[in-house]
């Protein structure tokens, strides 16, 4: 299972422009990065050059920090053009936090698939099955320990603070639409797991793929098991959107969410699947022979000290391996005494002898 990673080229340089800045990455395309107050500390967005005006996708955090940023944009990027369009790839709050702030500010519709849309409405307004006590169940079902559910508590609705407000209309994005953008058409791609309907843009004439979350150049995208779909197969859903990047070219240049730009999508799309792969054969190592809820695959999954804030990452990714698993046939799930999910290897014949790293590689689609 074990393969030289491949480290990817960066096109647009090393150096990424600071908050408040502009950087041209193609011609009328620019990036700009805003800062997070988080361990991965910043987000991409891009500013297309749109006729007489510009369209932005994504739109940063709701925090001050974000908005002095535009501003600065605003009085010294724009030239005297405004923002016609806003485009929002999901629905997580660095990238839809400011949409409300941004489309009332320039009168500009906001432009999502329905999935995200609705999500962020949901989730902004705190409504069952994605408020606080919906969460605590969720996780309580595999397995968090009490102390790790009293810190989740004592957060409440993370993301209605983050995002506050969502614009009440929107304009529907979907997969295969081509979306005029100046003298260019982007074609919007549309991938689930680590969001319901995530949206990448890809330019065919350009060879550019703005790929929002779904294709990052260094770190692996959070894949996470919600209450609100709590037997989804998001992993399975991530692996099926990273197959839709492998159908365009290889040299095709990546804007990504996080991290440089980059070339090289084909190989980090492998890589990618090498490392799910890998964390699958562990869950299968974890779960022969005895029955495991995901918060006991945390620390098989996740070998570093993980803080209260990254902990409900890694259950909800730990949720979505074996998930994986179980859709898959490998694991089944069974219930304890307790109400909690536990995840087992299904027994074979007697004698046969189980290949984990095969059956990972087949769930992770090597």
């Amino acid at each position: 299972m074990i393969e030289a990673a491949h480290e990817p080229a960066y096109f647009a340089g090393e150096n990424p422009p600071v908050p408040g800045q502009l950087h041209e990455v193609a011609a009328g395309v620019y990036w700009l990065r805003m800062p997070m107050p988080l361990a991965l500390d910043h987000i991409n967005l891009w500013l297309l050059e749109d006729g007489r005006g510009w369209t932005v996708v994504d739109c940063g955090l709701h925090t001050d920090a974000t908005r002095e940023a535009w501003e600065q944009i605003f009085a010294e990027g724009l030239r005297g053009r405004p923002i016609t369009r806003v485009v929002c790839t999901h629905m997580h709050p660095d990238h839809i936090g400011l949409a409300d702030w941004l489309c009332h500010r320039w009168d500009a519709p906001l432009c999502m698939t329905q999935g995200e849309y609705l999500s962020a409405r949901l989730l902004s307004a705190g409504l069952p099955p994605t408020d606080t006590a919906s969460m605590l169940a969720h996780f309580r079902l595999h397995g968090a320990d009490p102390a790790h559910l009293q810190e989740l508590a004592g957060r409440g609705n993370f993301y209605a603070r983050m995002v506050p407000s969502v614009p009440h209309a929107y304009q529907r994005l979907v997969h295969g639409q081509l979306l005029r953008v100046g003298r260019d058409n982007w074609q919007i791609i549309e991938g689930g797991g680590h969001s319901p309907e995530h949206a990448s843009l890809w330019c065919e004439a350009r060879g550019l793929l703005i790929a929002g979350d779904l294709l990052l150049p260094r770190i692996s995208t959070n894949v996470s098991v919600f209450p609100i779909e709590p037997e989804a197969d998001a992993l399975g859903r991530y692996l099926r959107a990273l197959a839709r990047f492998t159908a365009l070219p290889a040299g095709m240049r990546v804007l990504p969410s996080h991290g440089l730009p980059f070339t090289g999508a084909h190989a980090r799309v492998r890589r990618l699947r090498i490392h799910h792969a890998e964390r699958l054969a562990r869950v299968l190592q974890a779960c022969q022979g005895q029955a495991c809820t995901a918060a006991d695959l945390i620390p098989v999954l996740f070998r570093r000290e993980l803080d209260a804030h990254q902990l409900g990452f890694a259950l909800g990714e730990a949720i979505a391996h074996a998930h994986r698993l179980w859709h898959a046939g490998a694991l089944r799930r069974e219930f304890d005494a307790q109400g909690r999910a536990r995840f087992r290897v299904v027994e074979r014949s007697s004698g046969e002898t189980v290949d984990f790293e095969q059956v990972a590689a087949s769930a992770a689609g090597l």
